[in-house]
């Protein structure tokens, strides 16, 4: 060994003494047995049991339904793939104006302009017919969605007429029973998705009057800018569900049976939504008189109760 190396190795002896280490030749071993302690490698660390994290949570999807378009289309209901008519054109006629209003290009601007309430002052004028078509022609848009809700919480036929079972819905909602995205039903028509009223409920009007109802509805109206909701809402004279849904809604539209709802009805139902910015009336079931115009006569005296609804007015 050269002498740098003597002289390390001394110095390290001197050093561990110093620190109290008892070293092989301050136990009356030969100097030749000495042995110069170095520092030990770590030993490995213990293996690591890989931890297992529990699946996340799926993300609710809504439920997809097959609505039978060849069925619809034999009811007079507007489908996507039916040619070109006048009825449909008429539907064109008669969303252009609530489309405008609902993305803001109106005359002015309406809050929860999206939410379209449709109604009549009775029964038996087509409202629900009409939420459907005019649900149909708002799907057919490029650059819009839509959601059809039955808020005909007392009678619902939006399912019915789709040729679908009664579920949960807007009610079980409200009730905190079921969260929307449970209850929504995606169609096969790519834009449209249908809420139903849900499952029947005595205090429904308070339901609907509640802040739940209130923040359900902002929120539905502003989570997505391109999705117009149309609600197919009792009768305005016949239950009091319709007036309490209609403070929250930015258009209605009032179906009217020609040649049999009486003006007295429709002044009346007028009457209830006066609070309502935009209000539009659609005239059902007119019969063109063979100089080309609409009649439209009034039926004083029909009388009205809140019984068997026949919904399938023809074109």
């Amino acid at each position: 060994m050269s002498d740098s190396l003597i002289e390390q190795a001394a110095q390290r002896l001197a050093q561990l003494r110093q620190a109290g280490v008892e070293l092989p030749e301050d136990l009356g071993r030969p100097q030749a047995e000495a042995v110069i302690p170095v520092v030990a490698a770590p030993l490995p660390a213990a293996p690591v049991e890989p931890v297992v994290q529990a699946p996340a949570e799926p993300v609710p999807v809504s439920k997809r339904v097959e609505l039978d378009l060849d069925a619809l289309a034999a009811m007079g209901l507007i489908t996507p793939s039916a040619p070109r008519s006048q009825f449909a054109d008429q539907y064109r006629v008669i969303k252009r104006p609530l489309i405008k209003n609902a993305v803001g290009h109106g005359a002015e601007t309406i809050n929860h302009a999206n939410l379209i309430m449709v109604t009549s002052a009775l029964a038996g004028e087509g409202k629900s017919f009409t939420s459907l078509n005019l649900a149909m022609s708002i799907a057919a848009e490029l650059d819009h969605t839509v959601m059809l809700v039955d808020a005909d919480v007392a009678r619902p036929s939006v399912l019915r007429m789709l040729g679908l079972p009664p579920g949960p819905g807007l009610l079980d909602v409200l009730e905190n029973q079921a969260e929307m995205s449970d209850v929504l039903l995606r169609t096969n028509i790519d834009k449209l998705t249908i809420l139903p009223s849900g499952t029947p409920h005595a205090r429904a009007t308070e339901l609907l009057a509640s802040d739940a109802m209130s923040q359900l509805l902002d929120d539905t109206a502003k989570r997505y800018s391109d999705r117009i909701i149309i609600f197919d809402s009792p009768p305005l004279l016949l239950t009091t569900e319709s007036r309490v849904l209609a403070s929250h809604m930015g258009q209605i539209v009032i179906v009217v049976h020609a040649e049999k709802t009486p003006q007295s009805a429709v002044t009346q139902a007028l009457a209830t939504i006066e609070a309502c910015p935009v209000k539009m009336m659609l005239l059902n079931q007119v019969r063109e008189s063979p100089g080309g115009s609409y009649g439209y006569g009034y039926s004083y005296g029909y009388g009205y109760g809140y019984g068997h609804e026949d919904e399938a007015p023809k074109e």
